[in-house]
């Protein structure tokens, strides 16, 4: 609407309904620089990830329509337009192909891989994140130790097969020297004791120690009820802890227990 405010004073003829500026129809203009931004979007999505993709581009606008074999695919097409000169929008039409997936089955294979996602760096029992996906579209919550870790956990998702859409949601800790000598204190205390040591064991079963501002968050899974006292007790031991929240859950119990 701006464009079209600023030629509407710009234009200095009429000519057969077209308003002139600088001497050139503008409707010509108009077309002359959409047939370029097609050209550069099509080139910057010269690649076989984007080979099921069209564009199309009116007044500036790009509309992307076709298909991709992953979500990140469709999230990149979109990058990528919105990048080139002179685009004022981008129509993201593009679908995910693939055959549908269950959401339970899906769910259950993004939480494994997300289990065992940045195991090695020390961070894993650190990341309490949740996720839920409903007719193909993965919404992502919980906390992350870092912006790694977030980031780690959208692009797992983004690139695996059945995900039609990803919203995230997820919040990162904010940095803290004395949050992370809490974490270290908390591991420690928990898993040095004789009954959860085990714990430490599976990196897709940890006891998850979440610390935002001295306020600890216990989540995950544990075996007994016993199990989760102690982990309660160990926790609410470390110095400098402001609140401990245990949100352990009992194997076979009911979520609310």
């Amino acid at each position: 609407m701006d464009y079209e405010k600023s030629t509407r004073f710009a234009g200095t003829l009429l000519l057969g309904g077209a308003l002139l500026l600088g001497g050139i129809p503008i409707h010509a203009q108009g077309g002359s620089n959409d047939a370029q931004i097609q050209g550069d979007v099509q080139k910057a999505l010269d690649n076989k990830r984007f080979n099921d993709v069209k564009v199309a581009v009116q007044n500036g606008v790009v509309v992307l329509t076709g298909t991709v074999d992953v979500y990140s695919a469709k999230e990149d097409a979109d990058k990528k337009a919105h990048h080139r000169k002179n685009v004022k929008g981008v129509q993201n039409e593009i679908t995910v192909a693939g055959p549908p997936v269950e959401d339970v089955t899906l769910r259950n294979k993004l939480a494994e891989k997300l289990a065992y996602d940045r195991v090695g760096y020390g961070t894993t029992a650190f990341n309490a994140l949740t996720i839920g996906v409903e007719n193909g579209v993965v919404t992502l919550g919980g906390v992350a130790y870092g912006p790694v870790d977030k980031d780690s956990a959208v692009s797992l998702v983004e690139n695996y097969p059945g995900v039609k859409d990803v919203v995230d949601n997820i919040e990162v800790a904010p940095l803290s020297p004395n949050d992370d000598r809490i974490r270290i204190m908390e591991a420690r205390a928990i898993y040095g004791a004789p009954q959860l040591n085990r714990y430490s064991m599976d990196p897709a079963k940890p006891i998850r120690i979440t610390v935002v501002n001295g306020n600890v968050t216990l989540s995950g899974v544990v075996d007994s009820q016993g199990d989760k006292d102690v982990a309660n007790i160990r926790a609410n031991g470390v110095p400098g802890v402001f609140k401990v929240t245990n949100n352990l859950q009992v194997a076979g119990s009911n979520p609310k227990n």
